[in-house]
């Protein structure tokens, strides 16, 4: 219970004060702003994870290219995920996620400021719009956009179906896709659950899935490679 409210407490005051810097940091229009949206943003996840006795490994990182455009997918079963990504994926990146994150307090207006990209999953139109905006970045900052193509958590830990934006985003970019399976956070916090558990993390990364010269028939049975391989880097039957 200690280190939950311990946990909670370093992740409120956290969030506030990277995220007002961030926002200030927008607000002036400052040249500063791409640094500010690196450097920040890993600063706040590992001191979140320190305060919850969390430590991350990597695995296979060496497949990320930092200057080159591709599309990382992952597993997702608890809000550590995002941190354990935030904190230690080499180079620039960019989050698809739901839309609903931009309410949250400090965190919200921050992850605008920092180009992240909301998905409004009620309006497909503006999902589809949001993935315009995703395959722009792609072509012009030459990030690595992470995407969770479950869609949401898994409360049992089990890889769930891939949805089909991300691998939409990869056909349209001819940007190589890169397999993640993320291990130890559903220990840490799972779904449903608030209390925060020490532990270890490892991402595990696998070798880029080629989208050059692919097209939106082809969709499917990119998803189907990308989620075979995120089960078998988790060690999973899918």
């Amino acid at each position: 219970m200690i280190r939950t409210l311990w946990g909670w407490w370093v992740t409120v005051w956290a969030t506030i004060w990277y995220g007002s810097r961030i926002m200030w940091a927008a607000f002036r229009r400052s040249p500063a702003l791409p640094c500010v949206c690196e450097e920040l943003p890993r600063a706040w996840a590992r001191t979140i994870l320190r305060a919850g006795g969390i430590t991350v490994a990597l695995e296979g990182a060496e497949v990320i290219d930092p200057d080159a455009p591709q599309v990382l997918v992952a597993n997702h079963v608890s809000w550590f995920d995002v941190l354990a990504l935030v904190a230690y994926v080499p180079g620039k990146y960019r989050f698809v996620a739901k839309k609903e994150l931009e309410s949250v307090p400090f965190f919200g207006p921050a992850w605008q400021a920092c180009g992240h990209i909301s998905i409004d999953r009620q309006d497909r139109t503006r999902a589809i719009a949001s993935l315009a905006e995703a395959r722009r970045g792609l072509e012009e900052e030459r990030p690595t956009v992470i995407i969770f193509p479950e869609g949401t958590r898994s409360r049992d830990g089990r890889l769930g179906p891939f949805k089909k934006g991300a691998f939409v985003l990869a056909v349209q970019a001819e940007a190589p896709l890169i397999p993640a399976a993320i291990l130890g956070t559903h220990g840490i916090m799972p779904k449903g659950s608030w209390r925060i558990r020490s532990g270890h993390v490892v991402i595990r990364f696998g070798a880029p899935i080629p989208a050059v010269g692919l097209g939106m028939n082809d969709r499917d049975e990119l998803a189907r490679k990308a989620r075979d391989a995120v089960s078998a880097l988790a060690g999973a039957n899918g």
